[in-house]
């Protein structure tokens, strides 16, 4: 038996646009929804203070089934503990992880995360793009079946992870990316981002139902610098290699940074740091799956030069080798007639980021052989 990712998201520090609403964080309760990938008997959660400037104080924390909005199962509900303890204090820039928790947890369930805060730090460590509705409300009330008069926000605060106990034949897959990854454009509590569409289809297939998924996108980010969060040369240790069971990785990134520049030598950059992904991965035991650049036509990042360094470094992903396998999700979603543009049936409206049945397509065209080795 070991440990496995079930669910994660990565840590950034929360810009000011996207802090929680009234009443805060401080002396309130926040309940948090996700969807798991993996199910097991035996759980623990990761919280994380990365970027805070002050400790956080938790007074409890608990699991239950979500059911519906705020709404929880209460037969289902569960506190954890901190080396035995109900409360713990999370530094700052420090992480803390339950104690392990005996709890029966199905596989791509929905489960709600409560928190009641004491005190919270200014800088605080989050994941904006939840898709997902959180509730905040005022007060210790992590225990209460529904949050009644709950503030809801479409964002995470310090919950960076679930892992389950499992066999040796589960492990995971991390899909590392940007806002495709993260899913905007997908729709909100629906789960359907394309690394939620690719558990379903693992979970269905005999040979790959024990493989956890891992979205360890950030709406923004860059693999070089310059966009939202840490970029994916500083991330990658934490986001890919340390969490538990990680067999695989998924690498799709780099739009941003071809969007963004107007350095001839972006490409070259670019493909460096894959190899160094490569590398790092390789020195881990994890095989790494690149995946083209989609097409971004009529999109803000349309030009004539944005496009052909796209094609520059599609052709190095395709067919230099360097990644363990291609997943070209390129193909799968772009207009045969016009190939520098999304399908527009995948297209959520700003010609860059798909929809749910653009993500769905995504997943789709993934040959699930690859996690089965």
């Amino acid at each position: 038996m070991h440990w496995v990712g079930t669910w994660s998201s990565a840590q950034q520090l929360t810009e000011p646009a996207n802090r929680p609403p009234a009443p805060g964080l401080s002396e309130s309760t926040l309940r948090q929804v996700v969807c798991v990938s993996q199910g097991g008997s035996r759980l623990r959660v990761r919280f994380s203070n990365e970027y805070g400037d002050a400790p956080i104080t938790l007074r409890s924390a608990r699991v239950a089934a979500s059911i519906a909005g705020s709404a929880i199962d209460p037969s289902s509900d569960r506190g954890l503990t901190f080396d035995g303890r109900s409360s713990a204090v999370v530094l700052a820039g420090g992480h803390l992880l339950s104690d392990p928790l005996d709890y029966a947890l199905p596989p791509l369930a929905r489960v709600a995360v409560s928190i009641a805060f004491g005190k919270t730090p200014e800088a605080l460590t989050g994941h904006p793009g939840s898709r997902t509705t959180s509730y905040l409300q005022l007060g210790e009330a992590a225990r209460m079946d529904a949050l009644p008069s709950a503030s809801m926000t479409e964002h995470w605060y310090f919950l960076a992870g679930i892992d389950v106990l499992a066999d040796s034949s589960t492990a995971a897959v991390v899909t590392l990316g940007d806002s495709i990854t993260d899913g905007r454009g997908s729709t909100t509590d629906g789960c359907d981002r394309w690394p939620d569409a690719l558990a379903r289809r693992l979970r269905q297939n005999a040979a790959t139902s024990r493989v956890a998924v891992l979205n360890q996108g950030i709406g923004g980010n860059a693999v070089l610098g310059g966009g939202l969060g840490p970029p994916a040369l500083q991330r990658f240790r934490r986001d890919v290699l340390e969490p538990s069971g990680v067999r695989w990785v998924v690498v799709l990134e780099g739009v941003n940074d071809i969007g963004a520049s107007r350095n001839p030598s972006v490409v070259g950059e670019l493909i460096d740091a894959y190899r160094g992904f490569i590398e790092l991965a390789h020195g881990h035991d994890v095989r790494v799956y690149g995946a083209p650049i989609l097409p971004f036509g009529g999109s803000q990042y349309d030009s004539a030069e944005h496009e052909a360094a796209r094609q520059e470094l599609n052709r190095f992903i395709r067919t230099r080798g360097a990644f363990d396998a291609v997943i070209d999700f390129d193909a799968a979603v772009r207009d045969p007639a016009r190939p520098a543009w999304l399908l527009a049936e995948y297209d959520s409206g700003d010609h860059l980021h798909l929809n749910a049945a653009g993500y769905r397509a995504m997943a789709a065209a993934i040959d699930l052989s690859l996690f089965s080795k």
